[in-house]
């Protein structure tokens, strides 16, 4: 019986040992990990050279031939107007000496309309919009806001003249201004068409060209004659308003009077117009 009861036990103990041994040992996993491969393909884009700006180009600069180069250049984005090194080799010896109309900025391609070549028209008529003239008028630092007027800039035009005004015992001077026209593109001071390249904040001149029409470039010119014109600087947010360019067209009929010469008289703040040396 003992021998039984020890048979039993080893075979126990046994038993137990090989379940404590399959519980230690560590489990193995067998992970099956797929790589995936991504094919990445080119596509080779077909460029040409583009003569482009190596720097800014403001209004007025004299461009020489390091200013341009050759750039690589997307031939499905090519425009017309584009100068490539295929079709315009000498491109580059062309527009030396040109004159910038329109700002280029670095890396833009160059269009032939935004330059005056050396041997076309001057620049002062390539800067004109189409139908515009340019007047010149006389200014000095009191009448041109202190001489911070400059190229480009917009301005009003002032006309500051003398009227007679019926009193209770006399016909009297006393001096009136009105504004002549609104939203006037500054072209140059004196000759300069474009702002100080050091970066000047001011400029003192004894003429300004402005960018007129054709009947407010005889407006200015009667208002010469009538008395003193002053130019009242505008600010930039202005730029883009069309609808507030004025002018006072009025003035043509009766500053002159019928080309006879005139005054105009203020009877109880009422404006008429008298002829001198007329019937």
């Amino acid at each position: 019986m003992r021998l039984i009861i020890l048979v039993g036990a080893a075979l126990a103990a046994m038993a137990a040992a090989f379940l404590v041994r399959n519980m230690a040992e560590p489990t193995t996993v067998t992970q099956t990990v797929t790589e995936l491969q991504t094919k990445i393909e080119t596509k080779e884009v077909s460029e040409v050279k583009v003569l482009v700006a190596r720097r800014d180009m403001a209004i007025g600069d004299r461009l020489a031939t390091a200013d341009f180069e050759w750039a690589p250049w997307p031939e499905k984005n090519i425009v017309e107007g584009y100068l490539t090194e295929a079709d315009n080799s000498d491109a580059i010896e062309k527009m030396a000496g040109a004159i910038v109309r329109i700002p280029i900025y670095k890396r833009e391609p160059i269009l032939p309309q935004k330059l005056v070549l050396a041997d076309q028209s001057s620049l002062m008529a390539a800067l004109l919009a189409p139908g515009m003239r340019a007047m010149s008028v006389e200014i000095s630092t009191e009448s041109a806001s202190g001489g911070f007027i400059l190229p480009n800039d917009k301005v009003d035009v002032i006309l500051t003249h003398e009227v007679q005004v019926q009193t209770d015992q006399m016909l009297v001077e006393r001096p009136v201004s009105t504004t002549i026209i609104k939203n006037v593109r500054v072209l140059a001071i004196d000759q300069v068409f474009k702002p100080d390249e050091a970066g000047g904040s001011s400029q003192i001149g004894n003429t300004a060209t402005l960018e007129v029409s054709d009947t407010e470039a005889e407006l200015v010119a009667l208002s010469q004659r009538m008395g003193t014109l002053s130019l009242s600087l505008r600010p930039w947010s202005d730029a883009g308003e069309e609808m507030a360019r004025d002018s006072r067209t009025d003035l043509l009929g009766s500053g002159g009077s019928g080309g006879r010469g005139g005054v105009t008289i203020y009877r109880n703040g009422a404006a008429t117009s008298a002829t001198l040396g007329g019937s």
